[in-house]
């Protein structure tokens, strides 16, 4: 069984909000997938940006964001799944007053490459 929990992932921290990279391209032999969890305190935001032929879905798993795909803007809460087009400008913002946390997926995966800068290895990695 493959297993990896948030303190054995690498993480990346921006907008404050931290992402924990749960499963990376080529981890436990994975090709076609990526998954971050991602916690922001109220007021953080995510920088608008887009994936070049990758599709990405988040998950609401608890708080209350602002969520941006292309030109549009929605409320989202604990629950909801937002589908996000591939080179599709993004973005989402923690509008509420408890932690935002959501699931990302990403296909096809993103590289997490070697002595990349944005994520880093926690202890016991």
């Amino acid at each position: 069984m493959n297993i990896q929990t948030l303190d054995q992932s690498p993480q990346n921290h921006r907008g404050g909000q931290v992402s924990h990279l749960l499963l990376a391209s080529g981890q436990f032999g994975s090709e076609n997938l990526a998954v971050t969890w991602v916690e922001g305190e109220p007021g953080s935001e995510q920088a608008v940006h887009s994936h070049d032929g990758r599709e990405q879905v988040y998950v609401v798993v608890q708080g209350r964001g602002a969520m941006r795909v292309g030109d549009e803007v929605e409320e989202v809460v604990a629950g909801t799944m937002i589908l996000v087009p591939p080179g599709t400008d993004h973005s989402i913002r923690n509008v509420g007053e408890e932690k935002l946390i959501y699931v990302s997926a990403t296909s096809p995966p993103f590289a997490m490459q070697e002595g990349n800068t944005n994520w880093t290895a926690q202890a016991g990695r």
